[in-house]
C-alpha cells in the first residue's frame, strides 16, 4: 500500500469518530492503557473501505493493524509533549478563533463588515497560492486526503520555493500553483480575501478551505490601492513590410507628439482589433485586472488626463497609452452605502448580530426577566457616570443570577461587569434603567461566548475540521521531526539507499520529435510531404500560417512514449510516421532520435529517492514504535466485531 494513501488513511480515523461516547462501547485494543473502543474502529473501518484498492486492505486484520499504527503515531506525538508546544498551542488557538467565526452564525455586524471592507480596499495584496481541488460537498475522507496535501504542498514551497513546487504539481485541474497578481476586497472569496489580508508580506498562510478546496496563499508585497483608470492604447504585434514593429511604434509616437489625433492612429494602426475601432478605448480596471503587469504599470503611472506614456513593450507586443481618466478609492461616507449592499450579498455576513442574539437566547432557555436586579439598582451611585464607581466591599455577590446551559451567572459577575463598563461613557440615567440596559449587554456577552466555548460540543461539522486542523497539524509536527527531514539530515544514507535502488529509478523509452497538428487533414498532408523534404518548421509555418490564421501548431521535444501529443501503438521508428486522427486533431510525427530506457542518475532521481527513502524510514521508525507501547487486543471484541461487519 502506499505510504502516502496510509498516511490519509491513519489520519482519517481520527476524524470519523468524533461523537462516539466511548464509556457505552467494548474496548478493542489497548495502547499502554489508553483504551479505543470498538464503535470507533467500525466507524471508521465502514466510512473507508472504499478508500483503498487492494481487496486485502478490506481484511478487518489488515486494517486494525493500520488502526493500530494511527494510534501509535498519536501516542507518540503526545508523549514527546508536541501537543504542548507553544507554537502548536499558539498556530492551533489561531485557527480555532478564526473557524469558529463561520460557525456563529454571525462573523462580525454590519457596521464593523463594513469598515473591515473599507479597510481592505485601501490595500492591495500581491499573493501566489497554492490550491487542492476538491468539491464543496466532498465526503470527509476526501476532504481530509486534499488538507493533508495542501498541508505538504506549504511544506514544500516554505522549503524549496515556489516556481520550483509549481513547476511539479501545476496541472490546472486538481492541483493548482499560480501567480494571482494585486487584488483587493471582494476580488475573491471572502475565506480566501481574510488568509490574503492577515498574513504577513514574506510568509505562507496556514491551510484554510473555500468552496473550491483547500489552499495556502503566499503574500509577497502589499501597496496602497491605485484605484481605477480608464485609457486608450495602439498596439503593434508583428513586423511589417521589412519595417520593424518597433520602428513603427515610434513613428506613430512622433506623429502623436506632433499633433496627430491619437484615436484616429489607433483606428488606423492599432493591432488590437477588439479595441481599434473605438479609437483605442478600454474598460476601465483596477490592479490585477489584467494579465499583463506592465500595462498596468504603464497605465497607472500617467498623472494627468490625456497624458500620453513613452512606447513600451508588453507581452503582448509595442504599446502607445494615453490616459482618459483616473479615480482612487472614495472616502468612506461616500462608499458606505454600496458596502452594505455588497456584504449582504457577499459571503461575510450570512446572519447579523440581532438575529445571532436572539437565536440563542431560545436556543438556552435564558431570559431576562427572571434575574433579580434590585440589588445592583442598590450599589449604584451617582460616581458611576464619572468612571470612579467601585463594588461595596460589602457586596457578596454569591447568589446565581441565571443559568446559561451548564454555566452559572453569579451577582459578583455582573458586578465586575458595571465595573468595567463604566468606562465607557455613558449618559446619565435613571440606575434602574442603566442596570437593565447593562444586564442585556452582559447576558448577550455571555450567550456569545457561552456559544462559542461550546461550539465543539454542539457542532459536528465544526468538531470534525477542528479536530482534523488539530491532529493534522500534531502529525505533520511529529512527521517532519521523524521522518520528512531525515533526507535533509543524512546525505549520505540518501545516497546510499539510491545506489542499492538504482535500478527503480529510470528513463522509459523516450523520442525526439517533431508532431505537426491541425483541424484539417490536407494541411497535415502537406505538413508530412514537407518533413519527409526535411523543411525546416520555420519554411513549412510560412506556408501554412498566416497573421490572421493559425492552420498547424508544431512540437518540437524530447517526449516520453506516453505523451499526451502522441497516439497509443505509436511505431517506434525514424522518420515520418503516418498521418493519424488524435485528440480530434489530424496529426503526423517526424522521429529524429530514439532514446532507449536509461537509469537516471542520483540528481536526476533525487525527488523519487527521497520519497522512497522517507518511506523506509518510516516503515523502520513503526517498528520501534510497536516495541515501544504496549499494545493489547480484545480477541472476543475483535471476532465481535468481525461478526457485525461481515
Amino acid at each position: 500500500m502506499n505510504m502516502n494513501i496510509l498516511r490519509i488513511t491513519l489520519l482519517s480515523f481520527f476524524f470519523s469518530c468524533q461523537f462516539v461516547n466511548a464509556q457505552t462501547n467494548t474496548v478493542l485494543f489497548t495502547v499502554d492503557d489508553a483504551p479505543v473502543y470498538t464503535s470507533e474502529f467500525k466507524r471508521v473501518y465502514s466510512k473507508n473501505l472504499d478508500l483503498v484498492k487492494d481487496d486485502s486492505q478490506k481484511d478487518i486484520d489488515n486494517y486494525l493493524d493500520l488502526f493500530v499504527k494511527y494510534k501509535l503515531k498519536i501516542a507518540e506525538a503526545k508523549a514527546l509533549g508536541m501537543d504542548k508546544k507553544p507554537t502548536y498551542l499558539r498556530e492551533f488557538g489561531n485557527y480555532k478563533s478564526q473557524l469558529a467565526k463561520n460557525y456563529l452564525n454571525d462573523n462580525k455586524v454590519t457596521d464593523q463588515l463594513i469598515e473591515e471592507a473599507y479597510q481592505r480596499l485601501l490595500i492591495e495584496v500581491d499573493a501566489n497560492h497554492i490550491l487542492v481541488k476538491i468539491d464543496e460537498n466532498a465526503s470527509p475522507k476526501d476532504t481530509l486526503a486534499a488538507y493533508q496535501e495542501v498541508l505538504k504542498l506549504r511544506g514544500r514551497a516554505i522549503e524549496e520555493g515556489f516556481d520550483t513546487v509549481k513547476k511539479d504539481i501545476h496541472n490546472g485541474q486538481t492541483l493548482f500553483a499560480e501567480e494571482l497578481g494585486f487584488f483587493t476586497a471582494f476580488k475573491m472569496v471572502y475565506p480566501f480575501e481574510s488568509a490574503a489580508y492577515n498574513t504577513p508580506v514574506g510568509q505562507w498562510s496556514q491551510p484554510f478551505r473555500t468552496q473550491f478546496g483547500y489552499h495556502v496563499v503566499w503574500v509577497k508585497n502589499k501597496r496602497d490601492n491605485r484605484g481605477e483608470v480608464t485609457v486608450a492604447h495602439i498596439m503593434l504585434t508583428d513586423d511589417k513590410a521589412g519595417q520593424t514593429a518597433q520602428n513603427r511604434i515610434n513613428e506613430i509616437y512622433t506623429r502623436i507628439k506632433q499633433g496627430d489625433d491619437f484615436s484616429g492612429l489607433a483606428k488606423q494602426f492599432s493591432d488590437d482589433k477588439s479595441s481599434s475601432a473605438n479609437g483605442g478605448k478600454l474598460n476601465t480596471f483596477s490592479s490585477g485586472q489584467l494579465s499583463s503587469k506592465i500595462f498596468e504599470d504603464q497605465a497607472f503611472g500617467l498623472q494627468n488626463i490625456n497624458d500620453v506614456s513613452k512606447p513600451f513593450k508588453s507581452e503582448f507586443g509595442y504599446h502607445i497609452i494615453k490616459l482618459i481618466e483616473k479615480k482612487g478609492i472614495e472616502p468612506f461616507d461616500d462608499l458606505k452605502s454600496e458596502l452594505n449592499n455588497k456584504i449582504k450579498r457577499d459571503s461575510r455576513s450570512k446572519v447579523i448580530n440581532d438575529k445571532r442574539i436572539e437565536k440563542l437566547f431560545k436556543k438556552y432557555n435564558v431570559s431576562l426577566d427572571n434575574a433579580d436586579l434590585s440589588p445592583f439598582v442598590n450599589i449604584l451611585n451617582d460616581d458611576f457616570f464619572s468612571s470612579s464607581w467601585k463594588v461595596p466591599a460589602n457586596f457578596k455577590g454569591d447568589k446565581v443570577l441565571l443559568n446559561i446551559g451548564t454555566k452559572q451567572i453569579t451577582q459578583i459577575d455582573f458586578a465586575d461587569f458595571l465595573l468595567k463598563s463604566q468606562r465607557r461613557r455613558q449618559a446619565k440615567i435613571p440606575f434602574d434603567k442603566l442596570v437593565k440596559d447593562n444586564f442585556k449587554v452582559f447576558v448577550e456577552s455571555h450567550l456569545q461566548s457561552y456559544q462559542e466555548e461550546n461550539l465543539e460540543f454542539e457542532n459536528e461539522e465544526y468538531a470534525q475540521i477542528l479536530t482534523e486542523y488539530r491532529d493534522g497539524l500534531l502529525l505533520f509536527d511529529l512527521m517532519e521531526n521523524e521522518i520528512w527531514n531525515a533526507a535533509k539530515e543524512d546525505s549520505l544514507g540518501l545516497e546510499n539507499f539510491y545506489l542499492q535502488n538504482k535500478e527503480n529509478y529510470f528513463y522509459d523509452v523516450r523520442v525526439d520529435a517533431i508532431v505537426a497538428s491541425s483541424a484539417k487533414k490536407k494541411h497535415i498532408k502537406k505538413v508530412a510531404k514537407q518533413l519527409s523534404n526535411n523543411k525546416s518548421i520555420d519554411i513549412i509555418k510560412g506556408e501554412l500560417n498566416s497573421d490572421k490564421e493559425i492552420n498547424v501548431s508544431f512540437i518540437v521535444d524530447t517526449l516520453e512514449v506516453n505523451h499526451q501529443a502522441l497516439p497509443k501503438g505509436l511505431d517506434l521508428k525514424t522518420g515520418v510516421s503516418k498521418i493519424f486522427k488524435h485528440n480530434d486533431a489530424y496529426s503526423v510525427v517526424k522521429i529524429e532520435n530514439i532514446l532507449p530506457k536509461t537509469l537516471k542518475s542520483f540528481e536526476e532521481a533525487k525527488g523519487s529517492v527521497v520519497s522512497d527513502f522517507q518511506e523506509e524510514k518510516e516503515k523502520e521508525w513503526l517498528l520501534k514504535l510497536a516495541k515501544k507501547y504496549k499494545v493489547s487486543i480484545n480477541k472476543e471484541a475483535l471476532q465481535q466485531v468481525k461478526t457485525e461487519l461481515k
